[in-house]
């Protein structure tokens, strides 16, 4: 892979992780468009970039929620950064586990029965109209400091439906669903972030033994990274005022070119 190629890949990457539009589609399909080959350690790599960016936008969240989280337990200090803390502690373990399971059977499926591309596909069509039914009715009655530990557990758990299901988005399944149960659409974008930022890590550490760190490596992790710093600050002061729909227009859009591709 080359050094231009591992910068378009990390600039996708940067743009789809962070948007609820797909990065695992738009990383399947950009190679196999251009006839580029991407080793699989590459794709984890590149969440390397959005998760540094992630870790560095919400930096100072961060370092409340762990401190929180610490007098919470050791010193009898309820606040609301220990809450969300031990709420995100809480769905991590399961969420990782089941995401764990779902992502080997589904590549075992697509494997056996070269079913990746239509199911990208389906994926990014249906939760595309799904998305923009439920941003559209939901009501924005809840934001971070009101959510409930049943509303926190759904939001993360909804992860390991990425895994199993690819083109389907992190970040596009933890909004909807967050919308679902009444988020407004900014705290629906932060929690879904914030909430990533574990699974991402725990990800990247399970794989960094199959990293190759050449030059290629960096230059994807580095424009991932700055792309996704630009994109989260941009898609946060976007939803104060915009809503989801041009992104589910893209996804349902995006979807036909892939079932086209599929026939093509």
């Amino acid at each position: 892979m080359t050094v231009l190629q591992a910068t378009i890949l990390g600039i996708i990457q940067g743009v789809t992780e962070l948007l609820p539009i797909s990065s695992s589609g738009h990383l399947n399909l950009v190679p196999l468009i251009f006839g580029w080959e991407m080793p699989e350690s590459f794709d984890v790599a590149l969440h390397l970039g959005t998760l540094l960016a992630i870790t560095i936008f919400f930096f100072k969240d961060w370092v409340n929620l762990i401190i929180g989280g610490f007098n919470q337990v050791f010193k009898k200090q309820k606040s609301l950064d220990g809450k969300i803390f031990w709420y995100i502690v809480a769905v991590t373990i399961p969420t990782g586990v089941l995401s764990l399971v779902l992502d080997k059977f589904s590549d075992f499926l697509c494997e056996r029965f070269g079913i990746e591309l239509p199911l990208i596909a389906i994926m990014l069509i249906v939760l595309g109209i799904v998305l923009y039914i439920v941003d559209k009715k939901s009501e924005s009655k809840v934001n971070l400091e009101n959510i409930t530990f049943k509303q926190s557990f759904l939001i993360g758990i909804s992860q390991a439906i990425a895994a199993a299901f690819p083109g389907t988005s992190r970040s596009g399944i933890t909004m909807t669903v967050a919308r679902a149960l009444k988020l407004d659409r900014e705290s629906a974008a932060k929690y879904s972030f914030l909430l990533s930022t574990p699974i991402v890590l725990a990800a990247v550490i399970f794989s960094i033994t199959d990293f190759e760190f050449t030059l290629a490596f960096f230059a994807g992790v580095i424009a991932s990274f700055v792309v996704g710093l630009l994109v989260i600050k941009f898609l946060l002061e976007y939803l104060k005022k915009g809503s989801f729909k041009v992104f589910a227009i893209y996804r349902v859009v995006l979807g036909l070119i892939v079932i086209a591709i599929c026939f093509f």
